[in-house]
C-alpha cells in the first residue's frame, strides 16, 4: 500500500516528497530568516542540513544559495551529494561572473 504522501506526489497535488526535498517558498524561506537571524548575531555560525535533504540536489543547491556551511547526506546518498554541491558551486561562481 502506498503512502498517502507518495499518492500526493503522483496525483500532482504536491510537486514532491517535503521528507526528501526541500520546498523553496515555504521551508526556503523560513530558512533565509533563520540564517540571516543567526548570522547577524554570530557572522561565524555553521549552518548545516543532515538526512534526506542533504542529499538531493535541488536542495542542495538551494543550502549552497543560502549559504550553509555543511550538507551530510546519509551514507548511501554521498556520492550524489559532493556532486550536486560541486555543481552547486560552480553555478554560483558562473552568476558570479556575470
Amino acid at each position: 500500500q502506498k503512502s498517502f504522501l507518495t499518492q500526493y506526489v503522483e496525483k500532482k497535488i504536491i510537486p514532491n516528497d517535503p521528507f526528501q526535498v526541500l520546498d523553496r517558498g515555504g521551508v526556503g524561506e523560513m530558512m533565509r530568516i533563520s540564517i540571516e537571524k543567526g548570522r547577524k548575531t554570530r557572522k561565524d555560525l555553521k549552518i548545516g542540513i543532515c538526512g534526506e535533504h542533504g542529499g538531493d540536489p535541488s536542495s542542495i543547491a538551494l543550502c549552497h544559495e543560502l549559504g550553509l556551511t555543511y550538507v551530510s547526506p546519509s551514507t548511501y546518498r554521498v556520492p550524489v551529494a559532493r556532486l550536486a554541491a560541486a555543481q552547486a558551486a560552480l553555478a554560483g561562481a558562473g552568476e558570479k561572473d556575470r
